[in-house]
This record gives C-alpha cells, structure tokens and sequence, in this order.
C-alpha cells in the first residue's frame, strides 16, 4: 500500500515536469559591452515563481525515494520564503499538510503564496533559529524535515537530466559565445552553485563559475579562510541568499571565485535592470547581476569577449513593500545613490565595486 501512494505521489510530480516548458533565456541589450554578451536566465516563470521549483520538485523526489515521505507525513522546511511556496505547492499536490519555519521578516506576499498552496507558517525572531524550530516540529509531529540547506546538492542529479546548467548550455548553443567565460550564482543553499560547478567539470567546459555573496552572508568567508564553523550574528538583508552559517549544500570546491556585494549595489541594480527589460526582479536577482556587470567590466578591461550568464530568481512583485518601498529600503538596506550613480554613468574602465 505504502509504495503504491509513494509510486503514484512520483507519477503526479514527473505528471507536473512533462506538463512545464523550460525558463527563458534573455539577451540583455547593453551596448557598450562590446563583444561581451550578458543573458539571464529566468527562473520566475515557474509555476511557483522562482528558481526553487526545481529544487523542491528534487527535494520532494528525493525524500519520496528515500522512504522518508509517506501518506500522511507533515513535511517541514526551514525558508526564507521562495523554497517554502515551491514546497507548498508539492505538497499540496500530494495531500500532504506543510509547515514554513520562516524568520518573521518574510516578505508578506511569499508568505501569503504559502498560505495560498495550503501551507502554513511558523515564525522566529532570527534566520540562525530556523533549524532547531525545524528539526523540533518534524520530532513533535513526526514528521518529515526536508532541510533543504543539507539536501540541496545531493538531491538533483548534477550530471545532466535537465537539471538547471543543463538548460543553460543547451540554450546557448546558437548564440555568437555558445560556452559561456563565466556562470554567475548567488549561494542560499549552496546547492544551485554546486550544480552548476559539478557539471562545468563534468562536461570539461572552458566555463568558470563565479558566487556572489551579500553582506552579513558567512560564504565568501568560508570560501576565502576555510573555516566552516563561521557564523554570523546578523541575517541576510537580501532575501533568498546568504546565511549565518556556512551550510552543508555549499562546495566551495566548485567555485573558480566569488566577490561580496553590497546589499546597495544588489537594490540599486534591480531598479536599473526594471529600465532595461521593463519588469521588476527581486533583490538576488540584483546580487547576481552586479555580480555579472563587476566581470564584464574586468573583460573589457582586458579586451576580452565572451559571454556571461546569471539567473532572474525570482519576480520583484513578491517585494513590493520592502525592496520596492523607498521607505523602507531607505530604513533596512541605505542610500543607493552611490551604485545608481556607477550604474547610470555605467564606468566600464573600473571595477564597479
């Protein structure tokens, strides 16, 4: 009985993958980067809006096939909000109820898109509490603890299998760069920068692969010192990336380099990016992309040509009343005359940062 609700709960989830087309691949129109070619990949044309779907689907088939989700069974994950919606929608499509342990500032639209898909939430004070109130609920209700920040490498199959660096590689094929010089990623997990690492090396491509991490994140200390028991007693302002600590999806092995970017930087390249392509993204997306402009700008500078690819991980719509709101980047995040500035005169002799 257990394995025909686990075969079937496996049917509906490849059911849902064989219904859904690939994400977009945008040429951004930016001429002065000349011979140097920027595309994002959009992830927010998910059926739950952003990058995370792929990675709940894996969590999901992965915890299916391990025999630790059976009929009934509460699943429980720890999330700032995107994973937590994705998951959501799995379970609600399986049957099964759904709990988000979540830090209280959640932006409200992710929270409500959980609620939506049947879900609900828990909240704590801080992002470092979201594990042991996570591991708690699963004892308390026997249920089943997805932990995405320990799964998220292991669960997809980065050897091919239309995981994520997959799609990208095949999109490129008939563009003028066809192997890009570099993947640009921001790390929430871990487990999308490992992906994408692992397959560079798998395919022996030319690709180098750069993270980009936020303030207050302890993953480009990690990656600079080598010292994985660092934490930090700040969150993450940039929601979705960056934790206090170093998790275990993050393999620092398959990363060629990785800069810090300043929360303003990552805010300010948003607005600029919604005068470009005339729709907002959110904060990461920011992160990713200033992260991708920093090595256009190094390539210019050394008369390089190439292409460069990064993800829109998510719709600026879910942020309308935080990164969106004046007010309240100008309380949480600061000024960002300083990179609109670098961004509008768009300097590419220098280094933006």
């Amino acid at each position: 009985m257990t394995n025909s609700w686990v075969n079937t709960a496996v049917e509906k989830i490849e059911s849902d993958y064989q219904r859904s087309a690939d994400t977009h691949l945008i040429k951004l129109d930016i001429p002065q980067l000349t011979g140097i070619d920027i595309y994002l990949k959009d992830e927010s044309t998910h059926p739950t809006g952003s990058l995370k779907h792929r990675l709940a689907r894996s969590l999901f088939l992965y915890g299916l096939c391990n025999g630790w989700i059976k009929e009934g069974t509460t699943i429980i994950e720890s999330s700032s909000g995107s994973t937590a919606v994705s998951e959501a929608y799995f379970a609600r499509m399986l049957g099964l109820p759904f709990i988000a342990v979540m830090p209280k500032s959640t932006a409200k639209r992710k929270i409500q898109q959980i609620e939506f898909y049947g879900g609900t939430c828990h909240f704590v004070n801080h992002s470092s509490e979201i594990y042991a109130a996570s591991e708690e609920l699963a004892t308390q209700l026997n249920g089943h603890y997805m932990d995405q920040f320990t799964y998220a490498e292991r669960a997809t199959d980065w050897r091919g299998n239309n995981n994520i660096a997959n799609s990208i590689f095949e999109q490129m094929a008939l563009e003028p760069h066809p192997i890009p010089k570099w993947i640009v990623m921001s790390p929430g997990t871990g487990g999308t920068s490992a992906t994408i690492g692992r397959y560079i090396r798998y395919q022996q491509l030319d690709t180098q692969l750069c993270v980009v991490d936020p303030e207050h994140s302890v993953f480009y200390d990690y990656f600079t010192t080598g010292d994985k028991s660092l934490t930090s007693c700040h969150g993450s302002k940039i929601e979705g990336i960056g934790r206090p600590r170093a998790e275990p999806s993050f393999i620092p092995g398959v990363i060629d380099h990785m800069e810090k970017i300043p929360d303003a930087a990552s805010v300010a390249t948003i607005y600029w990016l919604e005068k470009l392509i005339g729709r907002k993204a959110g904060p990461s997306t920011g992160t990713n992309l200033y992260g991708a402009l920093n090595i256009a700008c190094d390539m210019l500078a050394k008369g390089q040509q190439g292409s460069i690819v990064t993800l829109l991980c998510d719709s600026g719509e879910r942020y309308l009343d935080s990164y969106y709101n004046p007010d309240w980047v100008k309380e949480n995040i600061g000024a960002l005359t300083e990179y609109e500035v670098k961004l509008a005169q768009f300097n590419l002799t220098a280094s933006l940062n």
